[in-house]
């Protein structure tokens, strides 16, 4: 049995130099940006959930990687 997918529109803001890494990669796929999008978060997701909360009770760690996404690259 399919499932209906929820199609909501949404604003994503990338810098220009991300933007455009991401549609070469559609580009090279022959997908959507919409697609490449869903698949990097899907694989990602995990890693990111480990991530301090900006809410986090000890301040030492949630500076650790603010600076909103500065040290992003590291994996």
């Amino acid at each position: 049995m399919a499932t209906k997918s929820d199609k909501r529109k949404q604003s994503l803001y990338f810098p220009e130099d991300m933007l455009e890494e991401i549609q070469l990669e559609a580009a090279r796929q022959d997908r959507s940006l919409s697609w490449i999008v869903q698949k990097a978060w899907k694989l990602s997701r995990k890693h990111i959930g480990k991530y301090p909360s900006v809410n986090d009770a000890d301040p030492s760690v949630a500076e650790h990687d603010d600076e909103r996404g500065r040290d992003e690259d590291d994996d």
